[in-house]
């Protein structure tokens, strides 16, 4: 027998869990796994937020929706917020929702620097303007752009308390090879790349090697930017999912990631809080064992 939970079911069958967050209900936040930043110790909780597209959204759909999705992240327990300032609007009305006295202390944000040169010197400056912070949490030299120029300057904003941590992008398999390149001389705080059920190419490359030198993993692209659920739409669950407690496409993923027990934080992206609710309590799941994850791949493979 096949099965499956779209995510409006998902998201009834919780008793609307989300309604709470969006609607300005208080509740007692939940906890939610945490893994340690091998460099400080410092832990945290496995499930993030990409906010790329929800920021993009403000400027269409105002700020309260992506508000709620934070709040429903908040309130389950997690803490990252990954960032990638592109619009001074847009930012600094994102600035004014994560600065809120309740959300400013409980999050973990980062931004991700895509300008060369001193427009990515000034990038930074801004983004700590248009975010009301003295520091970010983690600062990432985007997509490995510049980054001969721009990584003395990360090393300078942690060393002046700037950035509690610095690292890189590579959100893209072209980009693995530079990548190793830099690693071979330098060890930063932190690595986000690309890894999926369906974008393995990081799984027997960059995986290990990340764990051996001691540096946290953030995961960008767990549903491939949306093409991983249109691949999947008229596609139910294989029944043997149940036996990992896995009841949507969502959680399929998020599931075979976190598996690994290398990787620090899954950084899904949503504009919907009752979507950010579902993959947020994906976090306290049972991760599938190798032979499901065997089985997982070759599902994916012929899907």
């Amino acid at each position: 027998m096949l099965t499956t939970t779209t995510r409006r079911e998902f998201f009834a069958l919780s008793g609307g869990a989300a309604l709470g967050c969006a609607s300005g209900t208080v509740w007692a936040q939940q906890s939610m796994p945490v893994r340690a930043i091998p460099s400080t110790g410092e832990t945290l909780p496995i499930i993030g937020l990409g906010s790329t597209r929800p920021v993009t959204a403000i400027a269409e759909d105002g700020p309260d929706r992506v508000e709620a999705v934070v709040r429903a992240l908040v309130e389950h327990g997690g803490r990252v917020v990954d960032t990638w300032p592109r619009n001074a609007d847009n930012d600094r009305a994102f600035g004014r929702i994560i600065s809120a006295p309740d959300l400013r202390d409980e999050l973990f944000v980062t931004i991700n620097l895509d300008q060369g040169g001193q427009a990515g010197i000034d990038q930074f400056h801004q983004t700590l303007d248009r975010y009301n912070r003295d520091s970010i949490d983690l600062v990432n030299v985007g997509s490995l752009i510049d980054l001969d120029i721009r990584w003395p300057s990360l090393k300078a904003w942690k060393e002046m308390g700037q950035a509690r941590y610095i690292g890189v992008t590579a959100a893209q398999a072209t980009l693995y090879d530079r990548l190793e390149s830099f690693l071979q001389s330098e060890t930063p705080d932190f690595v986000e790349i690309n890894y999926s059920v369906t974008e393995r190419e990081a799984e027997l490359r960059l995986l290990p090697m990340l764990a051996d030198r001691g540096i946290a993993v953030l995961i960008s692209r767990p549903f491939m930017n949306g093409a991983y659920f249109e691949r999947l739409e008229d596609q139910p669950l294989p029944a043997w999912t149940a036996d990992f407690e896995c009841r949507s496409w969502a959680q399929f993923s998020l599931q075979y990631i976190l598996a690994n027990p290398n990787i620090s934080c899954v950084l899904t992206e949503t504009t919907n809080p009752a979507h950010m609710t579902e993959n947020a309590l994906t976090a306290s799941k049972p991760v599938p064992n190798a032979d499901a994850r065997r089985r997982m791949r070759e599902f994916i493979d012929a899907a």
